[in-house]
């Protein structure tokens, strides 16, 4: 017990300082828990929440299996969807909609997975930019307009009353941070088993990994399959959240959102997506507040400043020197 909090004492105050903050935040503004800022902000991270299991999903890609993927938009439009039509059209109940969203994401990510993957590199990517094209391009198809909106988009998703994020702020709130921690956990679990040993091998060397017996195609496709439900997960969660799926949510531009939150918080360490998908949805209101719609520019600066000074990111960054800074800070304060 004592070796896990040692190891994982970061993770868990993160925790813990997650759980507590809108109380604490209620305590500062003093306002009511369920009104103005506390609510607002508890939308902003429950947000966060959504979108570091998708940076985390694309993170067991590009960081743990080495795949540069284009097309990861895919999977989480695909989620989205899937949750708006069944709860709208067919009324399924959550429980059933989770399960459907899963099945549809395994099989979908299979047979992407299974033909992309016959090409490497860069032609893998253009291959799952191919696919996340053309499932944009069918969402805003009018032969599907009565289910998925077409170019306007799937919208007035019904949602459970208990959970609703616009009534049932704080619910929700919580339902988003037990989903990000469960989603983890399972990630975490895949990483630290043989077969996530294996993944790392074929990022490192994968003609090796082959000459010593393995079949890379094979653990390539279960990197693939589970980062593609991961990520649908993630896109039913952020469907709920907006109570509508659009043909955006396929967009390359939300595969670049995923690279960039892997980059920034340090590809192959999973809370470091985590820490990524914080940044830029947090770093982005603020920017956009100040900047308006000059704060693509800015944040493209500090993105820049982000890869020039930490250049693993900012877990993978600390994990390689935090032990030299903190002999550092030791010296100087001793000195002191």
């Amino acid at each position: 017990m004592r070796n896990f909090l040692t190891r994982n004492y970061i993770s868990l105050l993160i925790l813990l300082a997650c759980a507590l903050f809108p109380f604490a935040l209620t305590i500062i503004t003093g306002q009511p828990i369920t009104e103005g800022s506390p609510k607002f902000w508890q939308g902003m991270i429950a947000q966060a929440f959504s979108l570091a299991v998708y940076a985390m999903s694309y993170d067991l890609l590009l960081g743990y299996t080495g795949i540069l993927s284009f097309g990861h938009a895919v999977f989480f439009g695909t989620g989205a969807y899937t949750t708006g039509i069944l709860l709208k059209h067919f009324h399924w109940d959550l429980p059933q909609v989770i399960v459907a969203v899963i099945v549809v994401a395994l099989l979908q990510s299979l047979f992407v997975g299974a033909l992309a993957l016959r090409v490497r590199g860069v032609y893998f990517a253009m291959v799952t930019l191919a696919f996340a094209q053309m499932f944009f391009i069918l969402s805003e198809a009018t032969d599907f307009k009565e289910y998925t909106g077409a170019e306007d988009g799937l919208h007035s998703i019904p949602v459970p009353a208990w959970m609703s994020p616009t009534d049932q702020r704080l619910t929700f709130y919580f339902i988003t941070l037990v989903f990000c921690l469960v989603m983890y956990l399972i990630a975490r679990r895949v990483i630290d088993s043989p077969v996530g040993k294996i993944m790392v091998a074929v990022r490192e060397n994968e003609p090796r990994a082959q000459m010593i017996g393995y079949n890379t195609f094979i653990y390539k496709l279960i990197a693939v399959s589970l980062s593609g439900v991961l990520a649908a997960l993630a896109g039913g969660m952020n469907a709920i959240w907006n109570l509508n799926a659009n043909s955006s949510m396929l967009s390359v531009g939300v595969t670049i959102n995923a690279l960039l939150m892997t980059i920034i918080g340090g590809a192959g360490t999973l809370v470091g997506s985590m820490i990524g998908a914080a940044v830029l949805q947090l770093l982005g209101y603020w920017l956009n507040a100040t900047f308006g719609p000059r704060w693509p520019l800015i944040f493209g600066v500090v993105f820049i400043a982000i890869v020039l000074f930490l250049p693993y990111g900012i877990v993978g960054t600390w994990k390689l020197k935090g032990a030299v800074w903190m002999q550092r800070v030791r010296k100087v304060m001793g000195r002191a």
